[in-house]
């Protein structure tokens, strides 16, 4: 049986079916492919400027150093004009990160780039083993991931770096469409399909130039370029529910290859549809171009973890019942002078519809969505929309021995949340006579 040519040279033996589209290639021209869609990609979102100082996230893993690799060759190749380094965090996991810390210390070498790294137990005077001792294996994701964003940012303010690159690939962002699918959570997946982020706390940008990039194909790029990587799973992560999504994602690529893209697509569509102020509250984004407000302490799929693979703990619901029991309390107040009726739409929004008074003026003018001030932590001096921070809340829990899973807010920001979830709990609490539909 004659060998098959590949698909784009026609001369060369195909050795390389994509994962993507099932499309036969050989293997320079696989190559040449995956760094151009990744070149498109940036210049289509318009991602760098000439003479930008980039931060590469590095993590050992095959993400992040593909993606160093890819942006060191396409810099060269098409004259981006970067000034390329690495950022490594050290959670302080021992038969884990520090051996994926000397993974990227060869990738220093290797591509010629200098390397920051910062620690966990530097900044919280905690690492995420002795985090774990305390709170146990459920859970531990919340606080890595508002700990390792708050890092990164303090990692790129000590270097001067307006501009932080993850690996976020396109199995990541699907799965996170998914997750907060599965949790009601519309403004925040806004903000996670959106290609470059800004943080509410600080004023580092990220993006994420691998996002239309299959996980098949990175393993794939850096198996053939002979790349240097670290390949062992967090050892804390099964226990988060990124897990879940990432099961279902699998799954569906097994019946549909282009389910991921098409997932991420959805994901962009549905985004599109969030009101700004819905999604961004409090903030402006005029003049940029696809940028995504990242609330302080929110990760890039963050939250997704949470305790036994979603369900909540006991902590968290004794937290939950007191916020109950102390708005019961107040708007039972309120609604014994109140003369309306609560009505839910279709999509689950609630609208306040008071009954008219003869003589008086309708208005169809509903609640102004607060806007969150910048300020900076009364501990730390990092920049939140609250007095304190969320890492500070977090770690107030550890030193006290009372660990927190779940990060209260103001009586402001819950009243005004657009997750499913705390509408439900306004149900509640309004009174068997806010259920009436009309």
């Amino acid at each position: 049986m004659a060998p098959t040519p590949c698909a784009l040279c026609k001369s060369s033996r195909a050795l390389i079916i994509r994962p993507k589209n099932h499309q036969k290639l050989c293997k320079p021209c696989f190559i040449f492919l995956f760094e151009t869609e990744i070149h498109n990609t940036i210049t289509s979102s318009s991602l760098f400027r000439s003479g930008e100082r980039i931060a590469i996230g590095a993590s050992g893993g095959k993400d992040s150093t593909v993606l160093a690799s890819v942006l060191k060759t396409l810099n060269e190749r098409h004259n981006y004009g970067l000034d390329l380094l690495l950022l490594s965090i050290d959670e302080g996991i021992k038969g884990y990160r520090d051996d994926s810390l000397e993974t990227v210390k060869r990738n220093a070498v290797q591509y010629d780039m200098p390397l920051s790294i910062v620690g966990y137990d530097e900044l919280y005077g905690w690492t995420m083993d002795q985090v774990v001792s305390q709170i146990g294996k459920k859970g531990n994701c919340t606080y890595c991931g508002v700990f390792r964003r708050q890092a990164l940012d303090r990692g790129a303010a000590r270097l001067g770096i307006k501009h932080v690159v993850t690996g976020h690939n396109a199995d990541d962002v699907a799965e996170t469409v998914m997750m907060n699918l599965l949790r009601g959570d519309l403004p925040r997946l806004s903000r996670a399909t959106s290609i470059v982020t800004a943080s509410a706390a600080s004023d580092i940008k990220r993006s994420k130039p691998l996002k239309y990039a299959y996980e098949k194909e990175i393993v794939l790029y850096a198996h053939h370029k002979g790349l240097d990587y670290f390949s062992t799973e967090c050892i804390y992560s099964p226990e988060a529910f990124r897990g879940s999504a990432r099961t279902l994602i699998k799954n569906l690529e097994r019946v549909r290859p282009s389910a991921i893209l098409d997932v991420v697509k959805s994901g962009e569509d549905m985004a599109a549809l969030v009101p700004a102020e819905v999604s961004n509250p409090g903030f402006s984004t005029a003049g940029a171009k696809d940028i995504a407000v990242v609330l302080d302490g929110e990760a890039d799929g963050e939250g997704g973890c949470g305790s036994s693979n979603g369900r909540a703990s006991g902590g968290e619901m004794a937290v939950m019942e007191q916020r109950l029991r102390d708005e019961e309390t107040r708007e039972g107040k309120e609604t014994q002078n109140a003369d309306h009726e609560t009505d839910f739409t279709s999509q689950g929004q609630r609208h306040d519809r008071h009954k008219p008074t003869p003589g008086a003026k309708s208005s169809s003018k509903g609640k102004r969505l607060p806007k969150q001030q910048l300020q900076k932590c009364g501990r730390c001096g990092y920049l939140s929309s609250q007095s304190v921070c969320k890492a500070c809340l977090l770690l107030e829990g550890l030193n006290k021995n009372r660990p927190k899973t779940q990060i209260s807010v103001s009586v402001e920001e819950e009243e005004y949340s657009p997750t499913l979830t705390r509408r439900m709990e306004g149900l509640t609490t309004a009174g068997p006579e806010a259920a009436n539909v009309t």
